[in-house]
């Protein structure tokens, strides 16, 4: 999709997009050690599962966002997390915003969270941003991209390397201990984590149940953009992923299990 939009506007459009991640991670650093206020999603209906956490720090993150965009692009749809307001619905262009994706771990001082920006263009990501608390690095960086471009870390580009020496590499997959499957599984409590090691090269790949659409948006823009493939689950099969908006549905309706990454360990998971 990315190349029938004009590069000028694209290079703005992700601009804006490593700006609103850098804010993010930003408030989180700021945030870090401090007592945050904290609540937990439909603890009324059950309030024995406290199993969706929200702290201050992740609406007013996304509120600061919302402010931004309203700036640069008031026409654009925005789809967050923490607020069910619609600006543009009906838009060519749709952000979905996660300000803090692993909340659980960021109030549990657990050091794996991101702050997750996408953008989508008719349903498909198009412009990833996703601040990470680590990095292949060991640094808290952005991993950003426009799909058909390079993957960048913090503005530069950025060129997975594998070593030839490991003969078992790490997939975040829970049900790795199966031997017919080719890496170690690992989980971090972060989709948008898991997307960007992924794309990073530190995952050979990921797949995720039943996430929503800020989960994984910016993150499929940055496997995409590094070669990696994505694939959902629809009538009980592995099918290629195409968008968000298939068949006319709202993409904040969007919930489909999804993987991504390698292709050769996409085919091996896909009938494992």
């Amino acid at each position: 999709m990315a190349d029938r939009l004009d590069e000028g506007l694209l290079l703005e459009l992700e601009t804006i997009a490593v700006e609103l991640a850098r804010l993010g991670g930003h408030e989180i650093r700021a945030a870090l050690g401090k007592m945050q206020e904290v609540h937990y999603k439909g603890v009324e209906a059950d309030a024995s599962r406290f199993t969706d956490p929200v702290s201050d720090v992740d609406a007013r993150v996304e509120q600061m966002i919302r402010e931004r965009l309203a700036q640069s692009f008031p026409d654009h749809d925005i789809i967050g997390e923490e607020m069910d307001h619609r600006p543009g619905r009906g838009h060519d262009f749709v952000w979905a915003v996660d300000p803090i994706d692993g909340t659980a771990n960021f109030i549990n001082g657990f050091p794996l969270f991101a702050s997750s920006v996408g953008l989508l263009y008719r349903g498909s990501p198009v412009v990833g941003a996703l601040w990470c608390s680590t990095s292949h690095a060991l640094d808290a960086g952005i991993y950003h991209a426009v799909v058909g471009r390079d993957l960048r870390f913090n503005g530069v580009p950025y060129v997975p390397s594998r070593s030839p020496l490991v003969r078992r590499r790490l997939g975040g997959e829970p049900h790795s201990a199966r031997q017919r499957l080719s890496w170690d599984g690992r989980k971090t409590g972060s989709a948008a984590i898991e997307c960007a090691f992924v794309a990073a090269g530190l995952l050979d790949m990921a797949w995720f149940e039943r996430p929503n659409i800020w989960d994984v948006a910016g993150g499929l823009a940055l496997v995409k953009a590094s070669g990696g493939q994505v694939i959902e689950r629809r009538d009980d099969a592995w099918r290629g992923f195409s968008g968000f908006t298939q068949g006319g549905q709202d993409p904040a309706d969007w919930t489909m299990p999804i993987a991504l990454g390698d292709a050769q360990a996409l085919d091996e998971f896909s009938v494992s």
